[in-house]
């Protein structure tokens, strides 16, 4: 299974937005990056095609990084790609 989470990196408290397998560690190795989060600057950075992709195909996000996707409307996007469409 696939998760959507955050990985440390850098000194300071910068985080990238990867999908991992739920069996690696929190710093293993990343199937893709799809952005990036810095708490201090308030900066969010997301690849909201990437992110779409991996939530069709299954993958779950942590909590940060559904709050985080919340905000950017990411889970807007996704309600629209998947409405039933009538005939």
């Amino acid at each position: 299974m696939v998760k959507l989470r955050l990985k440390r990196c850098g000194r300071k408290q910068i985080y990238r937005i990867v999908a991992i397998d739920v069996r690696s560690r929190r710093e293993g190795r990343a199937l893709r990056k799809v952005g990036f989060y810095d708490p201090i600057k308030h900066q969010t950075h997301l690849n909201v095609p990437l992110i779409l992709y991996f939530l069709e195909k299954g993958a779950q996000p942590t909590g940060t990084v559904h709050d985080i996707s919340k905000k950017a409307g990411v889970f807007m996007e996704f309600r629209l790609n998947h409405q039933p469409k009538f005939n």
